[in-house]
């Protein structure tokens, strides 16, 4: 897994994003604005984790239609640190997030989102 703290942000509006990206310079995190065209290449190449190489695909398909925020390289601490952070300069929630997990750095980002925006969808029924 890469060992630099990173985020990935996925259809962040731009003010917001740079709300998040101050808060990542503070707390020395790099981020990561995904841009649509990459939607198709697995998580592990857009999170800068050795050995992946970008694939001969680019995205054709629509935004997603929410945003989507994937951490990568960050220990549970700096995690929690982050997200309280976070909280107290009441940047707007992102709903969709995930950590990067050595199960999930294979998926393209596009069959991620769905498969997270799934699982969101079924825990907000519960």
């Amino acid at each position: 897994m890469a060992d630099t703290a990173n985020i990935l942000l996925f259809h962040v509006e731009a003010g917001k994003a740079q709300r998040i990206e101050g808060l990542c310079r503070k707390l020395g995190i790099r981020i990561s604005r995904v841009k649509l065209s990459s939607y198709s290449q697995k998580l592990g190449y857009l999170a800068g984790i050795s050995g992946f190489r970008r694939e001969n695909s680019s995205y054709a398909g629509t935004e997603f239609p929410s945003e989507m925020m994937v951490f990568s390289g960050m220990n549970s601490d700096m995690l929690d640190c982050f997200l309280e952070e976070y909280k107290k300069a009441s940047i707007p929630p992102i709903g969709l997030k995930a950590v990067l997990t050595p199960h999930n750095i294979f998926w393209r980002a596009e069959d991620f989102y769905r498969e997270l925006f799934k699982e969101h969808q079924f825990f907000q029924k519960s």
